[in-house]
């Protein structure tokens, strides 16, 4: 009888999920029956670093196969790979954890396999790594192509576990050990449990990737102003919003997001009107002076604590995607008073999703385009492009810790 190990089951769980049925990472996690915390998060690290290493641990063992193993054993035997090449697990440990699993698993045919290229791998990774271009076969091709000219840029910040960034509520002080990276956003090393951090339950912060505080800074003053945030959970931004004085209605139309709001909300200390609706349907009862929107999207941008969207997400999902979000920016012009502004952002880093869907808005004739300054960017001047839009990737700050890749822009409603 092999003994079970919990976190390699569950590792190996969450790699099949991704590679054989494009399920994502935390579904598996939120399914799995694994209760020890301590095991989860050792699991989650295993299949985070097996997924953002596939393409070149694939390529690393192709030379010591002599036929395509299935998927199943693929998954496998990268798991292994991971342990030995990048979690410097002890050989014996990374072969015989591997080869139990594949007993456990019905798979004992391929257990010679296992051992004998885990122990090749053991002895010869350095040779056999040699010449890998391993930033270009971490990314799947269509990506890459994608991306352009800024996809090495962008796979500088993709080996790093994000760390964890807090918003400060306003007059909060930062918990001590941060860095403070600008003002109200403070960086804590990853790993970093939030829960633990002194101030937590008094509500003096929450956590918001630095970038994506970024699109309600650029709102300007909106004390006082109505401002509806659509798509608005977790709740990061309506926090923002809040604090800096607005009226808000938040909208979200999973009635389960929408409660987890409130509770962030509750535990801030803030308050906003929240409504379980459709964005794309619902109309306020006057017109709005502005329009917060963090559209649905492929989250390309999250690739750092989500390596899985890299192999979960195909170019088909990224153009049903752009007409969603051609359908949000519709829906917040009938939201909106003649002036008011819309603040369009994404968690993606795909032309489509960002530059390419404010072309389009602009090219409808309801929309004016009001550039962000430098003045507005001055932090942060990098991330503000020619056309005066606002746009980072996970390269961007890599030597403390990189950030999510964003886009945002702001469009001011036009008359008909």
């Amino acid at each position: 009888m092999h003994q079970v190990d919990p976190v390699r089951d569950l590792a190996f769980e969450i790699v099949r999920g991704v590679m054989e049925h494009r399920r994502m990472l935390e579904t598996t996690l939120d399914r799995s029956t694994v209760q020890d915390g301590r095991d989860r998060a050792a699991a989650h690290r295993l299949a985070a670093t097996t997924l953002r290493h596939w393409g070149s641990m694939n390529e690393l063992i192709q030379p010591l196969l002599r036929k395509e193993p299935p998927m199943v054993v693929r998954c496998a035997l990268l798991l292994g790979v991971a342990q030995l090449v990048h979690l410097e697990t002890p050989p014996h440990a990374a072969v015989g954890t591997v080869v139990d699993l594949l007993h456990r698993n019905k798979l004992s045919p391929f257990s010679g396999l296992a051992n004998a290229v885990l122990r090749r791998i053991s002895r010869e990774s350095e040779s056999l790594q040699e010449g890998l271009d391993q930033q270009r076969l971490d990314v799947p091709a269509w990506l890459w192509t994608a991306w352009g000219r800024r996809a090495r840029a962008i796979t500088k910040g993709f080996y790093q576990e994000a760390p964890l960034d807090l918003t400060l509520s306003p007059g909060a002080a930062a918990p001590e050990g941060g860095e403070i990276l600008l003002k109200n956003t403070v960086r804590f090393p990853a790993g970093t449990k939030i829960t633990t951090l002194p101030g937590f339950e008094e509500g003096d912060f929450w956590a918001q990737d630095l970038a994506a505080s970024m699109p309600v800074r650029l709102m300007g003053k909106i004390e006082g102003l109505k401002i509806a945030d659509l798509c608005a959970a977790p709740g990061g931004k309506t926090a923002q919003l809040v604090s800096a004085g607005a009226q808000v209605t938040a909208i979200e139309r999973e009635k389960p997001r929408a409660t987890r709001l409130q509770e962030n909300l509750e535990r801030l200390g803030l308050k906003a009107e929240i409504l379980v609706q459709d964005a794309l349907s619902w109309q306020p009862q006057t017109p709005l002076d502005a329009v917060l929107l963090d559209a649905p999207c492929s989250a390309t941008g999250t690739l750092r604590r989500h390596p899985d969207v890299l192999w979960v997400k195909r170019p088909r999902d990224v153009k049903a995607l752009a007409e969603g979000q051609d359908a949000f920016i519709n829906a917040a012009y009938k939201m909106l008073r003649e002036g008011g502004m819309l603040l369009y952002a994404v968690c993606s880093l795909q032309d489509e999703e960002g530059p390419e869907r404010i072309k389009a808005a602009l090219e409808s004739g309801l929309w004016q385009l009001e550039p962000f300054t430098e003045e507005e960017l001055a932090s942060l001047p990098e991330a503000r492009t020619s056309e005066g839009f606002f746009r980072t990737h996970p390269g961007m700050l890599a030597d403390k810790g990189g950030m999510d890749g964003f886009f945002a822009a702001r469009l001011i409603k036009q008359r008909r």
